[in-house]
């Protein structure tokens, strides 16, 4: 097992949809361990599901850990010294391997048709063993394979397992022990020529200098076939870590695009507004962590104290209401101008926001973000949270006006205090405040009976920022059109 050479792990997702959160952990986790080592995290792009791979997947991947600022030292479109890193253009290299193991008699040409197959199958459940292959073709002759071949039959290659008992030294697992009955004859090479998983990820580990393979739970089945490849081949095995899975809830179901939609894409949490920073921490804390109680870390702390020792064997759900608590952490903790640059591209995706902003915009922008404060949720959160600090074409919210309009003389209210404030010509924060709470002490009504109406009056709703914030940056003007307009609706409607 490889423990004496510098750090070298590797990513290697598949290209036929977007990235995972499955996958962008395993990416977080290998990424991580090789900066606490100073070593070399490599990209590689398994692509041998050919049918399925796309170059479009392939971007949104690339795109999807450079969101996250797991930028790889090595591999698919940055090169290094053991490419290609693509396996669709690595052909040539497994082919003379795959010779290797056929001329060591570690592997054979299998000409059994799918019906053979299917009886195979069939005849173990009747007679209640594991279903397996049965290595019909481990011992066929010169004249057996030019008889298949003349009946048009296009063989795979299947890789001849050893007898005995296979050890697992897991890093995260512990010992494992297989015996090779659990395993069978596993194809390696498909009839069309193409190589598959098991063989090709363990030719790429063994060249590319992998020391340690960090990857999901649910590859584990597939430890013992690569490591038995490593043997007839002749290469040093790597450190295997397997980590727990991601669940979708606490009744177990893996979280999966089925089951849960848009939840286990990366590139969804980018379009609606997650932090790549609380993204990384959540995922982090998906079976690793440090002291049992610390949950907030930045991306060098992390690099500081990561360790495999510290990750869990248990299984890890996927919890929204963490990273949703995650990011609006992380988005107060950026600077009101960072916060606001943040935010508008949002704003403007939502025909709010203009392209150009002048200077004086750009301050009344940063005083709207600076009012709406710590209710961001996401950066999306922003045009449900603000959107009539910039358009009129709004509703008032049903509950709100049942609450605070339909009770009491609200007309009244919002006349008065349209009158107030068209009375006003320094129309800053402390002479708006001052003049409405002389209204409404004058007039001896409550203040929150007073203030309700008017704020539903200029947002459509019952809860936001500040109502003196909104009030001085919606302007004079715009209030006092907005109080006339809810004065009329409701001498229409109630």
């Amino acid at each position: 097992m490889i423990t004496d050479r510098p750090v070298r792990v590797r990513f290697a997702p598949s290209p036929t949809g977007f990235l995972h959160i499955g996958g962008a952990r395993t990416a977080l986790f290998n990424w991580i361990f090789a900066k606490h080592h100073g070593g070399t995290f490599i990209l590689r792009i398994d692509d041998t599901d050919e049918e399925r791979s796309t170059e479009a997947s392939m971007r949104e991947i690339y795109d999807s850990l450079q969101w996250l600022g797991l930028n790889w030292d090595e591999g698919a479109t940055v090169g290094g010294p053991h490419g290609p890193y693509v396996q669709s253009e690595r052909g040539n290299i497994y082919r003379k391997y795959v010779q290797q193991l056929l001329e060591s008699d570690n592997a054979y040409y299998c000409y059994c048709t799918p019906q053979e197959l299917t009886e195979m199958r069939e005849q173990a459940l009747a007679e209640k063993r594991p279903i397996r292959y049965t290595g019909k073709c481990r011992h066929l002759t010169d004249a057996d394979r030019r008889r298949f071949e003349a009946e048009g039959r296009k063989p795979v290659v299947r890789f001849k397992m050893p007898e005995g008992t296979i050890v697992v030294q897991d890093s995260i697992l512990g010992e494992s022990k297989v015996a090779h009955t659990a395993l069978q004859d596993e194809v390696i090479v498909k009839s069309n020529g193409s190589p598959l998983y098991n063989l090709t990820s363990t030719i790429d580990d063994h060249l590319m200098k992998i020391t340690h393979v960090i990857r999901g739970k649910d590859h584990f089945s597939n430890t013992p076939k690569q490591i038995l490849i490593n043997r007839a081949l002749g290469f040093e095995t790597p450190v295997f870590a397997h980590l727990p899975l991601v669940l979708g809830s606490s009744k177990g179901e893996k979280l999966s695009k089925r089951r849960h939609g848009d939840l286990v894409a990366v590139g969804k949490y980018r379009e609606n507004g997650y932090l790549p920073e609380a993204m990384i921490n959540f995922l982090v804390r998906l079976g690793w962590s440090y002291d049992g109680s610390e949950e907030i870390f930045s991306v060098d702390e992390l690099i500081e104290k990561f360790s495999l020792k510290r990750v869990g064997k248990s299984d890890s759900v996927f919890d929204i209401k963490k990273l949703q608590w995650l990011n609006g952490h992380y988005i107060m903790k950026l600077d009101l101008p960072a916060r606001t640059d943040a935010v508008i591209p949002f704003l403007q995706r939502a025909r709010l926001l203009e392209t150009d902003l002048s200077p004086e915009r750009r301050v009344w922008l940063e005083k709207v973000v600076e009012a709406v404060g710590d209710r961001l949720t996401t950066l999306s959160d922003i045009t449900d949270q603000a959107s009539y600090f910039f358009t009129d074409d709004f509703d008032y919210e049903p509950q709100a006006v049942k609450r605070w309009w339909r009770k009491g003389d609200a007309v009244g209210i919002l006349q008065g205090l349209r009158e107030v404030l068209a009375g006003i010509d320094a129309f800053d924060l402390e002479t708006v405040e001052s003049a409405i709470w002389a209204y409404v002490e004058e007039k001896g009504i409550g203040r929150v009976k007073a203030m309700q109406p008017l704020r539903v009056a200029l947002t459509g709703k019952s809860g936001g920022p500040g109502l003196f914030d909104i009030t001085v940056l919606l302007g004079k003007a715009k209030v006092i059109e907005r109080v006339d307009r809810a004065i009329d609706h409701l001498q229409a409607n109630h």
